[in-house]
């Protein structure tokens, strides 16, 4: 056995769960036979990008591919939010659709991705900040799960983690007294960088520390355990990783 630790910027997090995502056989034969939907934002960007690789189809420009972000107020905005999630169907990408224009035809076979805004790892529950009104993708993705009980997971970085379960801290946000953006209680899986490490490496992984500077502020360092080969392979994808540029918008 043989031990690494190993520290990931958040950008640094988004691509290795997407990577790992990808690589999932269940992602691998939804890809192939049935539906998969990936919703726009940050971290679903590098998942497209890794679920259009596996397909052999061109890869998406990532700056546009969010609808909702948070930014400091001194970084302009260089893309506007783009119109289309990404879906593809059996193998092929089928352009120009959102969530809402495919939800109706989903089924149990098929898989949505959709990120999160909060993750409470202890009862592996996400929550999602809602501004539109009427509540929403985060509603049409539940339609589905819910209604049809398609495959529904929430790409988050520990970043995003939180001290109370979701369901506390959303009924003190949706407080008829409160103000702002709501919360809502997801009903699908939260995939987070500590599901990701055993499932692409098969080393069991721990979040130990966190925090930085210069654009590591949101930064986690993981204790990671395995057979030496393991380790190995991720310390390699590690050096590759460090190689990613800064995610722009």
């Amino acid at each position: 056995m043989k031990s690494a630790q190993i520290f990931l910027t958040p950008n640094e997090g988004k691509k290795l769960i997407a990577d790992a995502l990808a690589s999932l056989p269940m992602v691998e034969e939804a890809l192939e036979e049935h539906t998969v939907v990936v919703v726009m934002g940050t971290t679903n960007a590098y998942l497209a990008n890794a679920l259009l690789e596996s397909i052999g189809e061109k890869e998406i420009d990532m700056a546009p591919f969010h609808r909702g972000i948070t930014k400091p107020a001194s970084v302009p905005l260089k893309a506007e939010a783009g119109k289309y999630d990404l879906v593809i169907s059996r193998g092929k990408v089928v352009p120009g659709k959102t969530i809402f224009d495919v939800v109706g035809e989903l089924t149990k076979d098929d898989i949505i991705f959709k990120g999160a805004n909060a993750v409470h790892i202890g009862t592996e529950t996400a929550g999602i900040l809602i501004g539109h009104p009427a509540g929403g993708t985060v509603l049409a993705c539940e339609q589905a799960a819910v209604g049809k009980r398609t495959t529904f997971i929430l790409p988050v970085g520990v970043e995003k983690r939180v001290e109370l379960p979701i369901s506390d801290l959303a009924s003190i946000v949706n407080d008829c007294e409160s103000t702002g953006l709501r919360l809502y209680p997801a009903t699908g899986t939260p995939y987070t960088e500590l599901d990701a490490f055993p499932d692409l490496f098969d080393v069991d992984a721990e979040l130990i520390a966190a925090g930085g500077i210069c654009g590591a502020e949101g930064g986690c360092w993981f204790q990671c355990e395995g057979a030496d080969e393991d380790i190995d392979e991720l310390e390699e994808y590690v050096k590759e990783l460090k190689k990613l540029p800064a995610f722009e918008v």
